[in-house]
């Protein structure tokens, strides 16, 4: 009990808080036992949920045992500098005074531009906003990316290319009960965002039908009416199926169409040389079967489409998600009670974290760093001149490349584990290698930290009080309920502390997150994410307030595109663009790889592989293969195989499930070394948005014997 407040009477205290993991953030109390049973030497917790307008006081077996990474006594609790090749404990002084001055050095030799900085989709809306500060204030690099560009890059500028704006949905989860047609695509709900599930099954207990695309038959396509095994990377030309049945058999709403969007004609003569049956052999489906689901949301009178990674961690993810778009707009089933489109957020903070300037072409507000207007705006807030500002940088896996060239000799690492979660992992990882400074700030010593030539210890969820934006839209207020263990700090901290040695502290002057989110506030005024209206005090009062919400007088809108779309003439746009097909699996190369999540684990697992409850569940990394393909590769259940790709390999145990298609397997996307997925998935990038292709990389697979 350590470190934990106490109640007025001296008792341990309940901290309220909420979950660290996915994006719905479950609102919960944890409260610590008292120790005393004999024999056992740990506290236990209590952890219950709170009654919330999102999960409805749910919580998962992740969010129940989330604590536990927390109280780990693996935590970090001292800097750490590499000397004679150990990483050795310092002083917090001897390790702000390092940074500054290899930042320093680094800059003044070669160019501001050689310091980059890597930050993370969990982190709070505070930390992720000054993260981009720091980069471009403190530091003067265009060069900020964070692994969220793995998670929603596909999606969100899907949406914005056709809505004008992108928020995870365009609804609310409440709404979810009212559709009669929901299509679930590439999303694993039931693994993924568990607590969601109830309003789902509410949908079917009022009459809905639910699609679900997928390659595997998962818990979220068993509950499905119909079941779309899907070969992996045909997504886009799938829902240009579905497109076609409901343009041929008239489930159109043309006043929708005609009075609220631009692009149709164009559509109408992509879809007219469109043939249904060759795409359906593509896709691996039988026409009738896209018949069928085309029909059940082209009928319908109030419909959903949700997209995950599996439809977005592709090459042309961003297309995929456009051409899913088409249907939504094509049938008007948006801006209205049991409609809309929703991108379902992977990251704790993948929305909130996107929005406010750690993006390598975002400014805080979702204001763009190449539009003059919105550079000038930022600079005053922040007061310094718009022409200080650098421009545009590159996204996570390109500034990947860059170490490789040598162009940038500095990474400041927070909130993510690269190593793990690059594709082409074995490639990232020689790169950081060779980097003159890299230096990380987390939790854990993980598999990135391992490298580096400093490490910061940072504090937990538990301890570090600021907002965050779940996928619906909704900016919460996380309290703290535990105070830091041993030397840890606050990663905003962090921030300022560096700045102020840089000899920027003037324009980091803040004590408190509140102090941060407020001139968060002001720096999103009047831009596409806006967060003015939104205080502390309305987050404490109201329990999460909807963005866009322009004053504290208004409420935030929670159901997006009633009347019009973002765009400057009110209108959504249809794309008939067709992108660059993926070219499919080879001789040497047969089958298809795809990765994805498992129920007790989150991201690369450096916070889940902690929790004793969590690893329990799953203590490696495994394969899935259909019986008859193992019976091909003389593959038995439970055996160890190698895994092959152009790129690299890796070696995890194989599971028989016929619930996955012949030509494809699936790995977990949760473990490092050696049986790390990202050896072998393939460095192409989405042309529109550096999305990696993780979802689809052509391998052979072959059993380690004995």
């Amino acid at each position: 009990m350590l470190h934990w407040g106490s109640d007025a009477g001296g008792a341990p205290a309940k901290a309220e808080t909420q979950c660290p993991f996915c994006s719905v953030q479950c609102k919960m109390t944890v409260t610590p036992g008292e120790k005393g049973v004999p024999g056992q030497h740990r506290t236990a917790y209590k952890v219950e949920g709170v009654p919330n307008a999102a999960s409805e006081g749910r919580v998962c077996v992740k969010g129940m045992n989330a604590h536990q990474h927390a109280v780990h006594s693996q935590r970090l609790l001292h800097p750490l500098v590499r000397s004679n090749g150990e990483l050795v404990p310092c002083s917090w002084e001897e390790a702000i005074e390092m940074i500054s001055r290899r930042f320093q050095t680094i800059s003044e030799q070669y160019g501001p531009d050689a310091n980059a900085v890597y930050g993370g989709g969990s982190l709070t809306n505070e930390t992720a906003y000054l993260l981009g500060k720091f980069a471009r204030v403190a530091l003067g690099t265009r060069h900020i990316d964070y692994n969220g560009r793995f998670c929603m890059s596909a999606a969100a500028s899907a949406a914005s290319k056709t809505f004008g704006i992108d928020r995870g949905l365009t609804f609310r989860l409440a709404d979810i009960p009212l559709a009669r047609c929901i299509v679930l695509a590439g999303t694993n709900i039931a693994e993924c965002q568990p607590t969601l599930l109830p309003y789902f099954h509410q949908a079917k207990e009022n009459g809905a039908k639910i699609v679900v695309i997928d390659p595997r038959k998962t818990a979220t396509a068993a509950m499905a009416d119909i079941h779309l095994p899907i070969r992996p990377g045909t997504d886009a030309l799938l829902a240009s199926s579905m497109l076609k049945i409901i343009m041929d058999e008239g489930f159109v709403d043309e006043a929708f169409v005609r009075g609220r969007t631009n692009g149709y004609d164009e559509l109408i003569a992509y879809m007219s040389g469109f043939d249904l049956n060759r795409a359906a052999d593509l896709c691996g489906l039988e026409a009738e079967l896209i018949r069928e689901a085309a029909r059940c949301y082209g009928m319908a009178d109030t419909g959903m489409i949700l997209t995950a990674r599996g439809v977005e961690q592709q090459t042309d993810g961003h297309l995929a998600v456009r051409h899913f778009l088409n249907l939504v707009l094509a049938t008007g089933k948006i801006g209205r009670e049991g409609c809309g489109y929703g991108a379902v957020t992977g990251q704790g903070n993948g929305q909130g974290g996107r929005e406010h300037g750690q993006k390598a072409d975002q400014l805080p507000g979702y204001r763009s760093i190449e539009k003059e207007e919105d550079r000038k705006y930022v600079a005053s807030v922040w007061g310094v001149e718009a022409s200080s500002l650098p421009g545009k940088g590159v996204s996570a896996y390109e500034m990947m490349e860059l170490i490789h060239q040598g162009k940038i000799k500095s990474l400041f690492v927070m909130g993510s584990n690269p190593v793990v979660s690059n594709p082409n992992a074995g490639h990232a990882a020689a790169g950081l290698k060779n980097l003159e400074f890299l230096v990380v700030a987390d939790m854990f010593m993980s598999e990135t930290a391992r490298l580096a030539d400093l490490v910061l210890p940072v504090t937990s969820y538990l301890e570090n009080e600021g907002t965050l934006t779940n996928l619906e839209g909704r900016v919460l207020l996380r309290t703290a309920g535990r105070q830091a263990p041993g030397e840890t700090r606050h990663d905003w901290t962090i921030l300022c502390s560096i700045a102020d040695r840089l000899g920027k502290g003037p324009f980091f002057r803040f004590n408190e997150p509140e102090e941060i989110f407020n001139e968060l506030r002001l720096a999103s005024k009047g831009g596409i994410a806006d967060y003015y209206g939104i205080t502390y005090g309305r987050l404490r009062r109201e329990e999460g307030v909807y963005w866009p919400c322009p004053s504290p007088e208004e409420d935030g809108v929670g159901l997006l595109f009633r009347q019009s779309f973002a765009h400057p003439d009110g209108k959504a746009v249809f794309t008939a663009t067709e992108g660059e097909r993926w070219a499919g699996a080879s001789g040497d190369y047969p089958l298809i790889l795809t990765n994805g999540r498992v129920l007790s684990h989150y991201l690369t697992g450096v916070q889940t592989r902690r929790s004793p409850t969590l690893l329990a569940r799953e203590l490696e990394n495994f394969a899935e293969i259909h019986p008859l393909t193992a019976q091909r590769y003389r593959i038995r259940d439970g055996e160890w195989v190698e895994i092959l790709s152009e790129h690299g390999s890796f070696t995890v145990r194989c599971r028989m499930k016929d619930h996955i298609r012949q030509d494809t397997l699936f790995v977990p996307m949760h473990w490092g070394g050696v049986q790390n997925v990202n050896h072998a998935t393939r460095p192409e990038l989405d042309p529109f948005c550096k999305m990696p292709g993780f979802k689809t990389t052509a391998v052979r697979i072959r059993p380690l014997k004995n």
